[in-house]
Protein backbone atom coordinates (compact mmCIF):
# COMPACT_ATOMS: atom_id res chain seq x y z
CA UNK A 1 0.00 0.00 0.00
CA UNK A 2 1.49 3.33 -1.10
CA UNK A 3 1.77 5.89 2.14
CA UNK A 4 0.40 9.22 -0.15
CA UNK A 5 -1.18 12.22 1.19
CA UNK A 6 -3.30 13.43 -2.17
CA UNK A 7 -5.45 16.34 -2.13
CA UNK A 8 -8.82 16.75 -4.58
CA UNK A 9 -6.54 19.23 -6.68
CA UNK A 10 -4.21 16.35 -7.40
CA UNK A 11 -7.23 13.76 -8.30
CA UNK A 12 -8.78 17.41 -10.52
CA UNK A 13 -6.11 18.89 -12.23
CA UNK A 14 -6.79 21.35 -15.33
CA UNK A 15 -5.06 20.67 -18.20
CA UNK A 16 -4.85 19.46 -22.17
CA UNK A 17 -6.07 16.50 -23.75
CA UNK A 18 -6.12 14.32 -25.29
CA UNK A 19 -4.49 11.84 -22.10
CA UNK A 20 -3.38 12.69 -18.64
CA UNK A 21 -0.38 10.02 -18.71
CA UNK A 22 0.26 10.54 -22.49
CA UNK A 23 0.01 14.35 -23.04
CA UNK A 24 -0.37 15.90 -19.24
CA UNK A 25 2.44 14.20 -17.65
CA UNK A 26 4.96 14.15 -19.83
CA UNK A 27 3.95 17.70 -20.27
CA UNK A 28 4.72 17.88 -16.74
CA UNK A 29 7.49 15.86 -16.81
CA UNK A 30 9.68 18.58 -19.55
CA UNK A 31 8.33 21.75 -16.79
CA UNK A 32 10.57 19.19 -14.34
CA UNK A 33 13.29 18.47 -16.01
CA UNK A 34 13.86 22.48 -16.99
CA UNK A 35 14.32 23.10 -13.28
CA UNK A 36 17.24 20.78 -13.82
CA UNK A 37 18.30 22.45 -16.47
CA UNK A 38 18.11 26.18 -14.71
CA UNK A 39 19.75 25.14 -11.70
CA UNK A 40 22.95 24.13 -14.41
CA UNK A 41 22.95 27.14 -16.16
CA UNK A 42 20.11 27.10 -19.60
CA UNK A 43 22.25 30.17 -21.17
CA UNK A 44 25.29 26.98 -21.39
CA UNK A 45 22.36 24.60 -22.79
CA UNK A 46 23.58 22.88 -26.49
CA UNK A 47 21.36 20.65 -27.12
CA UNK A 48 18.36 18.86 -25.58
CA UNK A 49 16.66 15.43 -26.57
CA UNK A 50 13.41 13.53 -25.54
CA UNK A 51 13.31 9.84 -25.21
CA UNK A 52 10.03 8.23 -25.18
CA UNK A 53 9.78 4.49 -23.93
CA UNK A 54 7.48 2.01 -23.95
CA UNK A 55 3.35 2.99 -24.38
CA UNK A 56 4.67 6.52 -24.14
CA UNK A 57 6.41 5.50 -27.38
CA UNK A 58 4.11 3.30 -29.12
CA UNK A 59 0.96 5.47 -28.79
CA UNK A 60 2.52 8.80 -28.68
CA UNK A 61 2.17 10.24 -31.69
CA UNK A 62 -1.84 9.97 -31.62
CA UNK A 63 -1.63 10.83 -27.76
CA UNK A 64 0.47 14.23 -28.49
CA UNK A 65 3.22 13.06 -26.29
CA UNK A 66 6.16 14.59 -28.84
CA UNK A 67 3.97 17.81 -28.56
CA UNK A 68 3.50 17.70 -25.30
CA UNK A 69 7.80 17.06 -24.87
CA UNK A 70 7.92 20.10 -26.81
CA UNK A 71 5.62 22.69 -25.57
CA UNK A 72 6.73 21.61 -21.50
CA UNK A 73 10.15 22.33 -22.80
CA UNK A 74 9.62 25.82 -24.31
CA UNK A 75 8.42 26.14 -20.56
CA UNK A 76 4.68 26.61 -21.50
CA UNK A 77 2.06 26.14 -18.66
CA UNK A 78 -0.49 23.65 -19.26
CA UNK A 79 -3.01 24.94 -17.10
CA UNK A 80 -2.69 28.78 -18.96
CA UNK A 81 -1.23 27.94 -22.32
CA UNK A 82 -3.92 28.88 -25.03
CA UNK A 83 -4.66 25.54 -27.41
CA UNK A 84 -5.44 27.66 -29.76
CA UNK A 85 -1.78 28.30 -30.64
CA UNK A 86 -0.64 24.48 -29.91
CA UNK A 87 -0.45 23.49 -33.59
CA UNK A 88 1.16 27.43 -34.70
CA UNK A 89 4.10 26.60 -31.94
CA UNK A 90 4.70 23.42 -32.66
CA UNK A 91 4.76 24.00 -36.50
CA UNK A 92 6.91 26.80 -36.43
CA UNK A 93 9.45 24.85 -33.98
CA UNK A 94 9.50 22.17 -36.88
CA UNK A 95 10.12 24.80 -39.44
CA UNK A 96 12.64 26.87 -37.94
CA UNK A 97 14.42 23.74 -36.06
CA UNK A 98 14.54 26.08 -33.25
CA UNK A 99 13.51 26.41 -29.40
CA UNK A 100 12.80 28.78 -26.78
CA UNK A 101 14.08 26.97 -24.15
CA UNK A 102 12.25 27.71 -20.94
CA UNK A 103 11.38 30.84 -22.82
CA UNK A 104 15.20 32.04 -21.93
CA UNK A 105 18.00 30.71 -24.58
CA UNK A 106 17.27 29.51 -27.68
CA UNK A 107 18.77 26.56 -29.31
CA UNK A 108 18.87 24.28 -32.35
CA UNK A 109 15.38 21.76 -31.86
CA UNK A 110 14.43 19.69 -34.78
CA UNK A 111 11.13 17.41 -33.18
CA UNK A 112 12.00 14.81 -35.75
CA UNK A 113 15.49 13.86 -34.63
CA UNK A 114 14.99 15.19 -30.91
CA UNK A 115 12.29 13.64 -30.14
CA UNK A 116 12.90 9.73 -30.76
CA UNK A 117 10.05 6.97 -30.29
CA UNK A 118 11.85 3.43 -28.90
CA UNK A 119 8.88 1.39 -29.74
CA UNK A 120 10.84 -1.76 -28.96
CA UNK A 121 12.13 -0.39 -25.89
CA UNK A 122 10.44 -0.22 -22.10
CA UNK A 123 11.56 0.88 -18.80
CA UNK A 124 11.16 -2.31 -15.97
CA UNK A 125 9.65 0.71 -13.58
CA UNK A 126 6.48 1.74 -15.55
CA UNK A 127 5.93 1.62 -19.70
CA UNK A 128 4.90 5.18 -19.43
CA UNK A 129 8.88 6.30 -19.34
CA UNK A 130 10.42 9.37 -21.01
CA UNK A 131 14.45 10.27 -20.78
CA UNK A 132 15.40 13.99 -20.82
CA UNK A 133 19.74 14.26 -22.29
CA UNK A 134 20.76 17.90 -21.99
CA UNK A 135 24.19 19.08 -23.29
CA UNK A 136 25.87 22.18 -21.81
CA UNK A 137 28.53 24.22 -23.43
CA UNK A 138 30.57 23.39 -20.35
CA UNK A 139 31.17 19.95 -21.14
CA UNK A 140 28.54 18.13 -18.84
CA UNK A 141 26.05 16.11 -19.81
CA UNK A 142 22.58 15.39 -17.72
CA UNK A 143 19.97 12.53 -18.09
CA UNK A 144 16.75 12.50 -15.81
CA UNK A 145 14.02 9.63 -16.70
CA UNK A 146 10.32 10.29 -15.56
CA UNK A 147 7.29 8.26 -15.16
CA UNK A 148 4.24 9.36 -15.99
CA UNK A 149 1.94 7.22 -13.70
CA UNK A 150 -1.26 8.51 -14.86
CA UNK A 151 -3.53 11.03 -13.94
CA UNK A 152 -1.14 13.43 -15.08
CA UNK A 153 0.92 12.43 -12.10
CA UNK A 154 5.14 12.07 -12.37
CA UNK A 155 7.79 10.71 -10.36
CA UNK A 156 11.52 10.81 -11.53
CA UNK A 157 13.24 8.05 -11.34
CA UNK A 158 14.26 7.20 -8.48
CA UNK A 159 11.69 8.71 -6.25
CA UNK A 160 8.78 7.31 -4.51
CA UNK A 161 5.26 7.25 -6.01
CA UNK A 162 4.15 10.24 -4.13
CA UNK A 163 1.18 12.61 -5.37
CA UNK A 164 3.44 15.43 -3.77
CA UNK A 165 4.38 17.21 0.09
CA UNK A 166 3.80 14.87 2.60
CA UNK A 167 1.38 16.53 4.95
CA UNK A 168 -0.44 15.46 8.56
CA UNK A 169 -3.89 14.79 8.19
CA UNK A 170 -6.45 14.45 11.39
CA UNK A 171 -8.03 11.57 9.08
CA UNK A 172 -5.60 9.56 7.27
CA UNK A 173 -7.07 7.63 4.50
CA UNK A 174 -5.37 4.70 2.36
CA UNK A 175 -8.24 2.14 1.86
CA UNK A 176 -12.28 2.10 1.88
CA UNK A 177 -12.09 0.94 5.52
CA UNK A 178 -10.59 3.80 6.82
CA UNK A 179 -12.88 6.33 4.91
CA UNK A 180 -15.60 4.41 6.43
CA UNK A 181 -13.78 3.86 10.14
CA UNK A 182 -13.53 7.92 10.21
CA UNK A 183 -17.04 8.58 9.23
CA UNK A 184 -18.80 6.44 11.61
CA UNK A 185 -16.31 7.91 14.60
CA UNK A 186 -16.66 11.49 13.59
CA UNK A 187 -20.18 10.93 12.07
CA UNK A 188 -18.93 13.06 8.84
CA UNK A 189 -20.06 12.42 5.46
CA UNK A 190 -17.47 11.72 2.91
CA UNK A 191 -17.50 15.40 1.39
CA UNK A 192 -16.80 16.61 5.41
CA UNK A 193 -13.93 14.21 6.31
CA UNK A 194 -12.22 15.31 2.80
CA UNK A 195 -12.78 18.60 3.63
CA UNK A 196 -11.33 18.67 7.10
CA UNK A 197 -8.10 16.92 5.17
CA UNK A 198 -7.91 19.69 2.90
CA UNK A 199 -7.32 22.20 5.78
CA UNK A 200 -4.00 20.24 6.11
CA UNK A 201 -3.10 22.51 2.39
CA UNK A 202 -5.25 25.07 2.42
CA UNK A 203 -8.04 27.45 4.58
CA UNK A 204 -11.89 26.06 3.49
CA UNK A 205 -12.64 29.22 1.78
CA UNK A 206 -9.95 28.41 -0.42
CA UNK A 207 -10.63 24.94 -1.29
CA UNK A 208 -14.11 25.65 -1.96
CA UNK A 209 -13.39 28.57 -4.53
CA UNK A 210 -10.53 25.59 -5.95
CA UNK A 211 -13.25 23.16 -6.62
CA UNK A 212 -15.72 25.61 -7.67
CA UNK A 213 -12.90 26.80 -10.81
CA UNK A 214 -12.36 22.93 -11.39
CA UNK A 215 -16.60 22.87 -11.96
CA UNK A 216 -16.63 25.74 -13.79
CA UNK A 217 -13.10 24.42 -16.17
CA UNK A 218 -15.33 21.22 -16.59
CA UNK A 219 -18.63 22.60 -17.08
CA UNK A 220 -16.93 25.36 -19.57
CA UNK A 221 -15.50 21.80 -21.12
CA UNK A 222 -19.07 20.77 -21.51
CA UNK A 223 -20.92 23.68 -23.12
CA UNK A 224 -18.07 23.85 -25.67
CA UNK A 225 -17.88 20.20 -26.48
CA UNK A 226 -21.72 20.87 -27.27
CA UNK A 227 -21.48 23.51 -29.89
CA UNK A 228 -18.57 22.46 -31.98
CA UNK A 229 -18.73 20.07 -35.08
CA UNK A 230 -17.12 18.36 -37.66
CA UNK A 231 -14.27 16.34 -37.48
CA UNK A 232 -12.01 15.57 -34.78
CA UNK A 233 -7.93 15.96 -35.48
CA UNK A 234 -5.97 12.67 -36.57
CA UNK A 235 -7.09 10.77 -39.47
CA UNK A 236 -9.43 8.36 -38.18
CA UNK A 237 -12.54 11.14 -39.59
CA UNK A 238 -14.09 10.63 -36.59
CA UNK A 239 -17.24 12.99 -36.53
CA UNK A 240 -18.27 15.00 -33.51
CA UNK A 241 -21.68 13.94 -32.47
CA UNK A 242 -22.35 15.83 -29.47
CA UNK A 243 -23.36 19.07 -31.45
CA UNK A 244 -25.38 17.51 -33.58
CA UNK A 245 -27.40 15.54 -30.73
CA UNK A 246 -27.47 19.07 -28.70
CA UNK A 247 -29.56 20.65 -31.49
CA UNK A 248 -31.81 17.67 -32.01
CA UNK A 249 -32.28 17.20 -28.98
CA UNK A 250 -32.83 21.12 -28.42
CA UNK A 251 -35.38 21.32 -30.97
CA UNK A 252 -33.96 24.64 -32.70
CA UNK A 253 -34.15 26.52 -29.38
CA UNK A 254 -32.10 29.62 -29.56
CA UNK A 255 -29.88 30.87 -26.50
CA UNK A 256 -26.65 32.78 -25.48
CA UNK A 257 -25.27 31.13 -22.46
CA UNK A 258 -24.81 28.04 -20.25
CA UNK A 259 -27.82 29.17 -17.57
CA UNK A 260 -29.99 29.95 -20.72
CA UNK A 261 -28.97 26.29 -22.44
CA UNK A 262 -29.49 24.85 -18.51
CA UNK A 263 -33.02 25.76 -18.28
CA UNK A 264 -33.97 24.79 -22.15
CA UNK A 265 -32.18 21.15 -21.22
CA UNK A 266 -34.32 21.20 -17.49
CA UNK A 267 -37.92 22.39 -19.72
CA UNK A 268 -37.12 19.26 -22.01
CA UNK A 269 -38.60 17.15 -18.97
CA UNK A 270 -36.85 14.21 -17.14
CA UNK A 271 -38.24 11.31 -18.07
CA UNK A 272 -36.02 8.37 -18.90
CA UNK A 273 -35.09 8.43 -22.25
CA UNK A 274 -34.35 12.32 -21.92
CA UNK A 275 -31.74 11.79 -19.44
CA UNK A 276 -30.20 9.69 -20.93
CA UNK A 277 -29.93 11.13 -24.02
CA UNK A 278 -28.42 14.10 -22.21
CA UNK A 279 -26.10 12.36 -20.01
CA UNK A 280 -24.69 10.86 -23.08
CA UNK A 281 -24.79 14.10 -25.20
CA UNK A 282 -22.54 15.94 -21.88
CA UNK A 283 -20.06 13.05 -21.87
CA UNK A 284 -19.60 13.26 -25.38
CA UNK A 285 -18.73 16.61 -25.43
CA UNK A 286 -16.51 16.53 -22.75
CA UNK A 287 -14.09 13.70 -24.49
CA UNK A 288 -14.48 15.38 -27.98
CA UNK A 289 -13.13 18.26 -26.74
CA UNK A 290 -10.49 16.06 -25.00
CA UNK A 291 -9.56 14.63 -28.29
CA UNK A 292 -9.43 18.15 -29.81
CA UNK A 293 -6.26 19.01 -27.44
CA UNK A 294 -8.95 21.61 -25.04
CA UNK A 295 -8.74 22.06 -21.97
CA UNK A 296 -10.32 19.43 -19.53
CA UNK A 297 -9.95 18.62 -16.14
CA UNK A 298 -8.40 14.95 -15.25
CA UNK A 299 -11.04 12.94 -13.50
CA UNK A 300 -8.75 11.24 -12.50
CA UNK A 301 -7.81 10.78 -16.24
CA UNK A 302 -8.30 12.53 -19.37
CA UNK A 303 -9.17 9.85 -20.84
CA UNK A 304 -11.98 9.29 -18.61
CA UNK A 305 -12.42 13.30 -18.52
CA UNK A 306 -16.43 12.88 -19.32
CA UNK A 307 -17.80 10.81 -17.41
CA UNK A 308 -17.84 13.00 -13.48
CA UNK A 309 -18.58 16.31 -15.81
CA UNK A 310 -21.62 14.16 -17.39
CA UNK A 311 -22.60 12.74 -14.10
CA UNK A 312 -22.37 16.34 -12.14
CA UNK A 313 -24.63 17.62 -14.78
CA UNK A 314 -26.68 15.48 -14.67
CA UNK A 315 -26.83 16.24 -11.20
CA UNK A 316 -27.00 20.06 -11.52
CA UNK A 317 -30.01 19.38 -14.50
CA UNK A 318 -32.47 16.92 -13.91
CA UNK A 319 -31.72 16.35 -9.43
CA UNK A 320 -31.78 19.96 -8.58
CA UNK A 321 -27.76 19.92 -7.70
CA UNK A 322 -27.53 23.52 -9.33
CA UNK A 323 -26.03 24.93 -6.11
CA UNK A 324 -22.29 25.65 -4.99
CA UNK A 325 -22.27 23.47 -2.06
CA UNK A 326 -23.73 20.51 -3.34
CA UNK A 327 -20.86 20.76 -6.51
CA UNK A 328 -18.29 21.36 -4.18
CA UNK A 329 -19.65 18.22 -2.31
CA UNK A 330 -20.08 16.06 -5.03
CA UNK A 331 -16.23 17.06 -6.24
CA UNK A 332 -15.08 16.32 -2.75
CA UNK A 333 -16.63 12.95 -2.76
CA UNK A 334 -15.32 11.93 -5.90
CA UNK A 335 -11.91 12.53 -5.53
CA UNK A 336 -11.07 10.77 -2.05
CA UNK A 337 -12.78 7.39 -3.87
CA UNK A 338 -10.47 8.24 -6.77
CA UNK A 339 -7.44 8.51 -4.69
CA UNK A 340 -8.41 5.25 -2.68
CA UNK A 341 -7.56 3.48 -6.01
CA UNK A 342 -4.24 5.61 -6.99
CA UNK A 343 -3.42 4.38 -3.13
CA UNK A 344 -4.67 0.65 -3.66
CA UNK A 345 -3.92 -0.05 -7.57
CA UNK A 346 -3.55 2.47 -10.40
CA UNK A 347 -5.30 5.72 -12.47
CA UNK A 348 -2.87 4.28 -15.09
CA UNK A 349 -4.51 2.72 -18.57
CA UNK A 350 -0.71 1.86 -19.40
CA UNK A 351 -0.86 -0.18 -16.35
CA UNK A 352 -4.05 -1.56 -16.17
CA UNK A 353 -6.21 -1.17 -19.26
CA UNK A 354 -9.08 1.15 -19.40
CA UNK A 355 -10.95 -0.18 -15.84
CA UNK A 356 -8.26 2.13 -14.83
CA UNK A 357 -9.89 5.08 -16.19
CA UNK A 358 -13.16 4.87 -17.07
CA UNK A 359 -14.13 2.44 -14.53
CA UNK A 360 -12.10 4.41 -11.70
CA UNK A 361 -14.14 7.32 -12.91
CA UNK A 362 -17.22 5.75 -12.77
CA UNK A 363 -16.78 4.47 -9.27
CA UNK A 364 -15.77 8.30 -8.13
CA UNK A 365 -19.28 9.49 -9.63
CA UNK A 366 -21.30 6.88 -8.36
CA UNK A 367 -19.85 7.73 -4.83
CA UNK A 368 -20.24 11.38 -5.40
CA UNK A 369 -23.90 11.39 -6.57
CA UNK A 370 -25.05 9.00 -3.89
CA UNK A 371 -23.85 11.46 -1.18
CA UNK A 372 -25.29 14.24 -3.02
CA UNK A 373 -29.17 12.09 -3.28
CA UNK A 374 -28.50 11.47 0.40
CA UNK A 375 -26.88 8.12 0.81
CA UNK A 376 -24.94 7.03 3.55
CA UNK A 377 -21.46 6.77 3.51
CA UNK A 378 -21.64 2.85 3.26
CA UNK A 379 -24.12 3.35 0.31
CA UNK A 380 -21.38 5.50 -1.52
CA UNK A 381 -18.99 3.14 -0.78
CA UNK A 382 -21.41 0.31 -1.82
CA UNK A 383 -22.29 2.32 -5.16
CA UNK A 384 -18.41 3.11 -5.99
CA UNK A 385 -18.04 -1.15 -5.65
CA UNK A 386 -20.57 -1.75 -7.88
CA UNK A 387 -19.78 0.76 -10.37
CA UNK A 388 -15.74 -0.63 -10.61
CA UNK A 389 -17.19 -4.16 -10.44
CA UNK A 390 -18.94 -4.21 -14.56
CA UNK A 391 -15.90 -2.31 -15.35
CA UNK A 392 -13.52 -5.35 -14.05
CA UNK A 393 -11.14 -6.45 -16.80
CA UNK A 394 -11.87 -3.60 -19.28
CA UNK A 395 -9.22 -3.26 -21.84
CA UNK A 396 -7.52 -0.15 -23.48
CA UNK A 397 -7.12 -0.36 -26.97
CA UNK A 398 -6.99 2.92 -28.77
CA UNK A 399 -7.47 2.84 -32.66
CA UNK A 400 -4.87 4.53 -34.45
CA UNK A 401 -3.42 5.47 -30.54
CA UNK A 402 -6.12 8.11 -30.54
CA UNK A 403 -8.11 8.87 -27.64
CA UNK A 404 -11.15 8.34 -29.75
CA UNK A 405 -12.70 5.16 -30.44
CA UNK A 406 -13.68 3.46 -27.49
CA UNK A 407 -12.44 5.71 -25.57
CA UNK A 408 -15.00 8.62 -26.04
CA UNK A 409 -18.12 6.19 -26.26
CA UNK A 410 -16.56 4.61 -23.14
CA UNK A 411 -17.35 8.10 -21.05
CA UNK A 412 -21.02 8.04 -22.31
CA UNK A 413 -21.38 4.17 -20.90
CA UNK A 414 -19.50 4.80 -17.63
CA UNK A 415 -21.56 7.96 -16.12
CA UNK A 416 -24.18 5.42 -17.24
CA UNK A 417 -23.51 3.12 -15.12
CA UNK A 418 -22.15 5.30 -12.34
CA UNK A 419 -26.16 6.56 -12.30
CA UNK A 420 -27.23 3.04 -12.04
CA UNK A 421 -24.55 2.44 -9.30
CA UNK A 422 -26.24 4.58 -7.46
CA UNK A 423 -29.54 4.34 -7.85
CA UNK A 424 -29.05 0.53 -6.55
CA UNK A 425 -26.87 1.88 -3.48
CA UNK A 426 -29.58 3.76 -2.71
CA UNK A 427 -32.72 1.17 -2.80
CA UNK A 428 -30.40 -1.58 -0.93
CA UNK A 429 -28.89 -2.13 2.78
CA UNK A 430 -25.05 -2.31 2.66
CA UNK A 431 -25.06 -5.03 5.31
CA UNK A 432 -25.96 -7.30 2.17
CA UNK A 433 -23.31 -6.32 0.15
CA UNK A 434 -20.51 -9.69 -0.98
CA UNK A 435 -17.91 -7.04 -2.15
CA UNK A 436 -16.43 -4.66 -0.10
CA UNK A 437 -14.62 -1.30 -1.72
CA UNK A 438 -11.29 -2.67 -1.01
CA UNK A 439 -12.35 -6.29 -2.34
CA UNK A 440 -12.85 -4.70 -5.74
CA UNK A 441 -9.71 -2.14 -5.69
CA UNK A 442 -7.77 -4.76 -4.80
CA UNK A 443 -9.50 -7.31 -7.67
CA UNK A 444 -8.64 -4.27 -9.85
CA UNK A 445 -5.26 -4.61 -9.00
CA UNK A 446 -4.81 -7.92 -9.60
CA UNK A 447 -6.85 -8.28 -13.23
CA UNK A 448 -4.27 -5.41 -14.20
CA UNK A 449 -1.52 -7.42 -13.29
CA UNK A 450 -3.12 -10.79 -14.96
CA UNK A 451 -3.44 -8.15 -18.10
CA UNK A 452 -1.83 -8.69 -21.67
CA UNK A 453 0.40 -6.22 -22.45
CA UNK A 454 -1.64 -5.48 -25.59
CA UNK A 455 -4.65 -4.69 -24.00
CA UNK A 456 -3.00 -1.90 -22.44
CA UNK A 457 -2.56 1.65 -23.86
CA UNK A 458 -0.22 -0.02 -26.45
CA UNK A 459 -2.50 -0.33 -29.31
CA UNK A 460 -1.32 -3.75 -30.73
CA UNK A 461 -4.67 -5.61 -29.37
CA UNK A 462 -8.53 -5.17 -29.03
CA UNK A 463 -10.26 -2.69 -31.34
CA UNK A 464 -6.90 -1.07 -32.14
CA UNK A 465 -6.21 -4.60 -34.09
CA UNK A 466 -9.83 -5.50 -35.56
CA UNK A 467 -11.20 -2.55 -36.84
CA UNK A 468 -11.64 -2.56 -40.50
CA UNK A 469 -10.15 0.29 -41.61
CA UNK A 470 -6.88 1.19 -43.14
CA UNK A 471 -5.33 4.19 -41.16
CA UNK A 472 -2.99 5.14 -44.02
CA UNK A 473 -5.74 6.18 -45.93
CA UNK A 474 -7.45 8.46 -43.81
Amino acid sequence: MKKETISVFDIFKIGVGPSSSHTLGPWRAALRFLESVKAHGIDKVQAVQVLLYGSLAKTGKGHGTDVAVILGLCGEDPVTFDVNLIDVRVKQIEEQKQMLLGQEHEIGFDPQRDVVFLFTETLPTHPNALTFLCSFNDGVEIAETYYSIGGGFVIKDGEGDNAGTIVELPFPIDTGADLLHWCIKTGLSISEIVMENEHGWRSEAETKAGVLNIWHTMRDCIYRGAHIGGMLPGGLQVRRRAYELNKKYLKGHTYSSYDEWLKLIQSGGNDFKTTLDWVSCFALAVNEENASFSRVVTAPTNGAAGVVPAVLQYFIAFCNGNDDDKIVQFLLTASEIGSIFKKGATLSAAMGGCQAEIGVSSAMAAAALTECMGGSARQCMMAAEIAMEHHLGLTCDPVGGLVQVPCIERNTMGAIKAITACQLAMQSNPDNAKVSLDAVVNTMWETALDMSHKYKETAEGGLATNLPLNLSEC
